[in-house]
């Protein structure tokens, strides 16, 4: 299969899974999806992200090795919206590498804090905030006061996920180094 004309040929669901499908678990053809959606042209990057996103989910492992350079990609002047949504999505499944946190909570906080930013990613963003703040008791106390201070105006989808997410970051325990 030729994939860059296969992503070219039709931008739908149905397509979406045949390539992914095509792809499998297989680690080589993952890899000519993931050289096209970091280094392709704007139409392919923005239709490849979707496929990378179906991998993803069906196969976690394949995304881990190329997670520095998701989100090194997402980070570029004028990517397109469907890479960042994407990558966040993916992000809200996958564990973050230790190294690998700091730069994604820096981004996710930014990007929930932008009201220029899409929908999607502003509430995919507070999923993986709230992941990281499992990891990070600390990040708790920000993310809860920034969404509550958004709350109030923000639109209707990020006022769901918003409560659902606080609900959550209420029921986290506090962070102890006893091992009571």
């Amino acid at each position: 299969m030729d994939l860059r004309e296969e992503i070219l040929k039709e931008h739908s669901r149905r397509q979406a899974t045949k390539i992914a499908n095509w792809i499998g678990p297989d680690k080589r053809r993952f890899k000519q999806l993931m050289e096209l959606f970091l280094k392709g042209e704007y139409r392919v990057t923005q239709r490849s992200a979707w496929i990378v996103g179906c991998c993803a989910d069906r196969y976690p492992y394949l995304i881990t090795p190329w997670l520095r350079a998701m989100i090194k990609r997402m980070q570029e002047p004028g990517v397109h919206g469907a890479v960042k949504r994407n990558v966040v999505r993916i992000l809200q499944f996958v564990e973050i590498p230790k190294p690998l946190l700091g730069t994604v909570v820096s981004l996710c906080f930014d990007y929930l804090g932008s009201p220029d930013e899409a929908i999607a990613v502003r509430a995919l963003s507070m999923t993986v905030l709230l992941n990281a703040s499992q990891k990070e008791p600390d990040l708790k106390n920000e993310l809860k006061s920034m969404i509550e201070l958004m709350l109030p105006n923000a639109e209707p989808a990020i006022q769901a996920r918003a409560r659902h997410v606080l609900k959550r970051l209420d029921k986290q325990k506090p962070y102890s180094l006893s091992k009571a």
